[in-house]
Parts: structure tokens; C-alpha cells; sequence
């Protein structure tokens, strides 16, 4: 169980960066579609979490239970209703056949009548979560084969993305999906740029991202005013996440960054759109991201674009 519990603390942690990258990357028009999804990952996580926790406890596994899972709800209660209380037959002994097997023959005591059989009632709430979980993994076939139909979203995204890069005389350097990629990405640019990362860098054993990531954070730290009006959270935690762990950037750290290297930072996107960060014009020095939405595990992703040739 503290396995399963400490498991489950990590899964949160890691659903909260999410919502959190998600929340702060939305803009007005898609925040409503972004907080119901958002809603709808935290409610599937805590009904999986259960459904593991209870499977440890012993109660019924649903890819096992499908006997009693393919009846009906109410069937189930029916059952559980009846037998509560033993039939009687002649208004007065048990029958025999609703006597379990298993149970002795209650025995005559000097000091007193025979005790009463005792039998064991069904789990309503077992059963009910039993037969949630098989719901839930029907539900997740169909999902599964509609799926199948869709268009394969990743694939055009690639293309479209491949050719957008070539009409602007760009080649992809990809970068490692695994939290830091869009300080990786940065830190790529600004090597290609000749531009000095910071304080940090060149020590051994540090990558090159962790000092984007502490450029980031001292900058933001400096100028909390442009940066605290969009922050969920209090600023010394928002800060903590930037420099120790692998907390996804996103706009505010893209602006940090183009602020604190003194650079402008141009991602491209799918279908060719463009967005400029840190322009003051066009006197920096253009620092190119490629931000895909679909074509990686993690979800958004950002790798280097470097000059073709």
C-alpha cells in the first residue's frame, strides 16, 4: 500500500505540472475548453487511484468478475435483499438448501436453544465499483477503436511543420522530451548564437539547460511585477520549480528568457503561424523554437531550429 500510495503521489505531482503548463499557456478564447480538460484528467486520475486501491484491499477485480458484473445493478440488490434473511419453510425452521455447506450443523446446547447460522452478506459498494471499473474499460475499447478512424494528427502536424521550417531556410535539431526541452531548445540557439548562458554554465556536470533555467528565474525574480499578475502560486515556489525540477516553460519563461539574453525569440508553429517574443525592432539577434502540440509523448514540445546548411 505505501508503494501503491507513493505512486500515486508522484502521478499527482506529475498531472498537477501538467494542468498547470496547460493553465498557463491558455488564452482567453480556449481557457473554458482548457479547465474542463483539465477537470476531466483530475477526475479520470482519482477514480484509477481508487479502483488500484481498492483492488489492493481485496475487493473484486473487474476483469475477473465478469459473472457477476453481467447482470444488472438491481439484480445484484435483489440478490443481497434476499439474502439477508434465510427462507423459511412451515413459518418456522431454515430450509435446508439456504443453509451454506460450509457452515456446521448448528449443535443443541444444555444452557440453551441452537444458534442461528450465520451468513455472509455481499458488498454492495464492491460491487458497484466492480462493475464501474468494467464500465470504464468498455468505455476505453470503444475509445480506443473510433480512434482508429481519426486522422493521425501527429503525422500532418510533422509534415506541415517540416515544410514551414524549409521555406524559412531552417533545419530541426530535436531535443530530448523530458521536461527541460524548451530550455534545452534555448540554450542550443544561444550556443549557436555564441551567447554566453550564464554564471553556471561550462561547470562540470551541469547541462546547459539548468543554466537557462536559473537565467529564467533570476530574471523573473528581479521584475516580480511583470510576472506575479499570472502566477497560480506564491512566486518563491513558481521559482523553486524553474530551478530544481522539470517543470515544463511556457510563455512567461519564453519572455524571461528573451528579456534577461537580450534576444528575440521566434517560434514557429503548425500551419506556419509565427509568434515573436522580445521584439523591440528587430535589433536583437533571432533566437528560432519549433513548438509542436501532437507529436510528442508528453504533449507540447519545443525543439532547436538551426540555419540549413
Amino acid at each position: 500500500m505505501e508503494d501503491l500510495q507513493a505512486r500515486h503521489r508522484r502521478e499527482q505531482r506529475d498531472l498537477q505540472s501538467r494542468v498547470t503548463q496547460k493553465k498557463k499557456q491558455a488564452s482567453k478564447k480556449t481557457r473554458k475548453g482548457v479547465n474542463d480538460e483539465c477537470e476531466k484528467l483530475e477526475a479520470e486520475l482519482h477514480e484509477k487511484h481508487a479502483a488500484e486501491i481498492a483492488a489492493l484491499d481485496g475487493e473484486p477485480d473487474a476483469t475477473t468478475q465478469t459473472d457477476v458484473l453481467s447482470e444488472p445493478l438491481e439484480d445484484l440488490t435483489l440478490k443481497v435483499e434476499g439474502e439477508d434473511t434465510p427462507h423459511r419453510t412451515n413459518g418456522s425452521q431454515p430450509a435446508q438448501d439456504d443453509i451454506s455447506e460450509s457452515k456446521p450443523t448448528p449443535q443443541a446446547h444444555d444452557d440453551g436453544p441452537p444458534t442461528a447460522p450465520q451468513t455472509k452478506k455481499p458488498n454492495k459498494a464492491k460491487a458497484r465499483l466492480a462493475k464501474r471499473a468494467l464500465e470504464q474499460g468498455q468505455q476505453a475499447r470503444q475509445a480506443a477503436e473510433e480512434a482508429k478512424s481519426l486522422p493521425d494528427l501527429k503525422s500532418q502536424e510533422r509534415a506541415r511543420m517540416l515544410e514551414y521550417m524549409s521555406e524559412r531556410g531552417l533545419r530541426e535539431k530535436e531535443i530530448r522530451a523530458d521536461g527541460h526541452c524548451l530550455y534545452a531548445a534555448v540554450a542550443d540557439q544561444l550556443e549557436q548564437l555564441e551567447i554566453p548562458l550564464g554564471s553556471c554554465s561550462g561547470e562540470e556536470g551541469v547541462p546547459a539547460y539548468r543554466a537557462v533555467r536559473a537565467a529564467a528565474a533570476e530574471y523573473i525574480e528581479q521584475h516580480p511585477d511583470e510576472f506575479e499578475p499570472f502566477l497560480e502560486e506564491p512566486l518563491d515556489g513558481y521559482l523553486r520549480k524553474i530551478r530544481e525540477t522539470g517543470e515544463w516553460g511556457g510563455q512567461l519563461e519564453l519572455m524571461a528568457l528573451a528579456k534577461a539574453y537580450g534576444v528575440e525569440i521566434d517560434v514557429l508553429q503548425d500551419f506556419g503561424r509565427v509568434e515573436k517574443i522580445g521584439s523591440a525592432g528587430g535589433k536583437e539577434q533571432a533566437v528560432w523554437l519549433g513548438y509542436y502540440k501532437h507529436g510528442f509523448g508528453l504533449g507540447e514540445h519545443y525543439n532547436s531550429l538551426r540555419k540549413a546548411g
